[in-house]
């Protein structure tokens, strides 16, 4: 048997593949890795994303660092290997406030915050499941992918590792 080819999707990085793989998202503060599954063509995609939404006056170098382009890229992308965006899956982690500024009310440099609630919004906006979540809180996170399998998994040094969904059976849960 062959080893499945590990993939380190890095800051800004948009990693697809068609048939096994094990994808590896380190050290998520307030980014988000969003993974997606169609199980049909056997595509599957990760891209880490590093804020809500491109600068309106400046060009986007890498369209996986923001959550309006990185999410449209990646579904580019998986379209030229035949995945179709009704059939794909997603689930996401990341989005903590890894730093707080201040004491009172609501932090507006919630990055995390801002970054979850953009995937959640574009993946609604365009009509698309979102099988399983694990946002927010202070916590960093790693989200581990076997594309093989696909089993996707979220460890942190507070809460251990632990199975957010498989993509390809459909089960999955929302967790805070």
């Amino acid at each position: 048997m062959v080893a499945a080819s590990q993939l380190l999707v890095g800051m800004a990085d948009i990693q697809i593949v068609r048939g096994p793989a094990i994808f590896n998202c380190l050290g998520l503060g307030s980014c988000i890795g969003l993974v997606a599954h169609d199980k049909v063509v056997d595509v599957t995609a990760m891209v880490h994303i590093m804020l809500p939404e491109a600068f309106k006056d400046k060009p986007v170098d890498k369209p996986g660092k923001f959550a309006d382009t990185g999410i449209a890229e990646m579904l580019r992308q998986m379209a030229g290997l035949g995945a179709d965006p009704k059939r794909t899956v997603f689930a996401f982690a990341g989005g903590a406030q890894v730093f707080k500024y201040g004491t009172a009310g609501p932090n507006r440099l919630d990055v995390g915050a801002r970054n979850g609630h953009a995937v959640e919004e574009i993946l609604k906006g365009l009509g698309l499941r979102s099988l399983a979540s694990d946002i927010g809180g202070s916590n960093g996170r790693t989200v581990t992918v076997d594309a093989g399998t696909g089993i996707v998994k979220v460890r942190t040094l507070v809460t251990g590792e632990k199975v957010l969904c498989n993509l390809k059976t459909l089960v999955g849960k929302v967790a805070a």
